[in-house]
Parts: structure tokens; sequence; C-alpha cells
């Protein structure tokens, strides 16, 4: 018997903002949300339900009340589906995200940004699943 990856949690100040922010850089959709949560998915498994192979994890924003305060110790890492690293990094550049500085040399494969709310993420170049 073996686990499957379901779903990521992430804390944050503003679901809704993080939200709209992930749903643009992996074309998901809004599954379900409240007050406190938004969880988001691929628009190709709807919330509830079952399907067998290898399915996208959903992401969860849970609304918290501290700020980030340090490197996180998990991040997110992405490759574009249809164009060249510096194409998409600028494209989720112009959705919100920022150059994050995690001690790079400048000779990685990839490029470090952060979310709205400063979680880091890497977007990889040539790696595709």
């Amino acid at each position: 018997m073996t686990s499957k990856l379901t779903e990521i949690s992430i804390d944050c100040a503003d679901p809704a903002v993080l939200s709209r922010f992930w749903c643009a850089v992996l074309d998901y959709v809004v599954q379900d949300m409240d007050d406190e949560t938004i969880t988001i998915g691929s628009p190709e498994v709807p919330e509830g339900r079952i399907r067998r192979g290898p399915v996208p994890p959903v992401l969860t924003f849970a609304r918290v009340p501290e700020g980030k305060a340090v490197k996180n110790r998990v991040h997110l890492d992405i490759n574009t589906t249809d164009a060249e690293q510096d194409e998409e990094v600028r494209r989720l550049l112009d959705l919100g995200a920022r150059h994050a500085d995690v001690g790079q040399t400048g000779d990685e494969s990839w490029v470090t940004l952060a979310d709205p709310e400063g979680n880091e993420f890497c977007v990889l170049a040539g790696r595709h699943p």
C-alpha cells in the first residue's frame, strides 16, 4: 500500500488574493471556498470526484493571523507547458510574482520567484513531467 499526494495547504493572510494568483499560474479553478479557506484544483478533476491514475494535487489556502517570517521550508516547483522559461517568468511577474533572493549563485537552471504574499517558488527549465 502507498499514499499519493492530493493536497498542498498554504497558510496565508488573504486566501482570495493567493487563490486568484495560483489559479492564473496553474490554470486551476476554485473548487471549494468558505470564509477562511479556498481550495483550487484542475478543472479536469472536479472536487469530490475520484479519478484513477495521476491527479494533480489541489491547493488549499487557509487564512491565518500570523505573517510569513522566514524562507519556506517547502516550496512549489513549476515548469511551463507551452513557453520558454523566460516567457513564463515574465507572465508570472505580470500576474504579481516578484523575484526572490534565497541565496542563488546565478548558475541555477531555475528562477526563484515569490507569490503576492512572499511564498517562494521556482520556475524550472527543461524538466517536463
